[in-house]
């Protein structure tokens, strides 16, 4: 394939035997995805609703294109034109896998669409269906393979969040909503896969696409190629991969990005208690010394630990 060197796609990280699908693959980061996948030997199912940037209309056509450059560079691929936001659609794509490869090891959840308004100039419309696409599409696309790849006790799942998520931007309110949502996601799947071999993470992608064509300069959107950023996708896909990872990418520059707790402090009950948060909010956020928790109720007990400690001493 022309997105990957000959050399790297025969001698390192390779895919033969597996499945994977890519949602969303029809064009920019999807297509990346799915080509680099195809060039190591996965068999590829290519989903592409083929609708606009922000998600009216839909064609198959895009999907089909992608399959037909795999093919011509001697892959496996076939498409899906699917939306991902219909859950029967979703499980008749799974089945169609299934049906053909017998096995599905590599999920790569990308489709996306752009409903960007400022707060109060936003719908109820233009939020729900941002969320819809990007949370309520991961969610059905991942529900209906999870049992498959527990049962074959092989699987990775990759989310696609952003940098709007993890740190807001200004006028998406709603993606940046869905794309936080969908790491809380992979931080649960993460721990519930782990004894299946099952593996999960996110990637927080910046490229140049459809979605951010308007948003940038022409000078930083040519560094920001959709397949500088598909390589964390291959490593995040492939056997030794990590799991419960944000793997931010962009321009060929690589990340990763950590929820993290502070060390605090411990403020017991009383009437001036509201008074002593304020007081001694610096030391409550002072970062030195923070950790990143194995799970919520790791940071409850990490908690309660310090507040027991503060009591048996008071």
């Amino acid at each position: 394939m022309s997105t990957m060197s000959s050399s790297a796609s025969q001698d390192g990280l390779r895919f033969d035997g597996r499945v994977a699908i890519v949602t969303g693959a029809g064009g920019g980061l999807g297509r990346s995805h799915a080509l680099q996948l195809a060039a190591r030997g996965a068999k590829v199912l290519v989903n592409d609703l083929g609708s606009a940037r922000d998600g009216s209309g839909g064609s198959s056509a895009a999907a089909e294109a992608v399959v037909a450059e795999i093919r011509a560079a001697g892959g496996v691929a076939m498409a899906n034109g699917a939306s991902v936001t219909d859950p029967a659609g979703v499980q008749a794509m799974v089945d169609q896998v299934m049906a053909e490869w017998g096995r599905i090891d590599i999920l790569v959840n990308n489709a996306g669409i752009l409903r960007d308004k400022s707060f109060s100039k936003m719908t109820l419309d233009d939020f729900r269906l941002v969320v819809d696409v990007h949370l309520m599409g991961s969610f059905y696309t991942t529900k209906a393979v999870w049992d498959i790849m527990k049962a074959q006790n092989y699987g990775r799942i990759i989310f696609t969040t952003s940098s709007s998520g993890l740190f807001g931007n200004f006028g998406q309110a709603n993606y940046g909503a869905a794309k936080m949502a969908v790491v809380g996601l992979m931080q649960t799947l993460s721990l519930e896969g782990e004894k299946y071999n099952v593996r999960v993470n996110c990637l927080a992608p910046t490229a140049a696409t459809r979605m951010t064509e308007d948003l940038m300069p022409p000078a930083v959107l040519a560094l920001l190629t959709p397949e500088s950023v598909s390589p964390g996708v291959v490593f995040l896909a492939s056997e030794d991969a990590p799991s419960r990872t944000i793997l931010c990418a962009g321009a060929g520059g690589f990340a990763t990005s950590h929820i993290t707790l502070t060390e605090g402090t411990v403020v017991l009950e009383g009437a001036d208690a509201a008074e002593q948060v304020a007081a001694r909010f610096a030391q409550i956020d002072d970062r030195a010394g923070e950790i990143v928790p194995a799970s919520g109720s790791a940071q409850s007990q990490s908690q309660l630990a310090k507040v027991m400690a503060a009591r048996a001493l008071g």
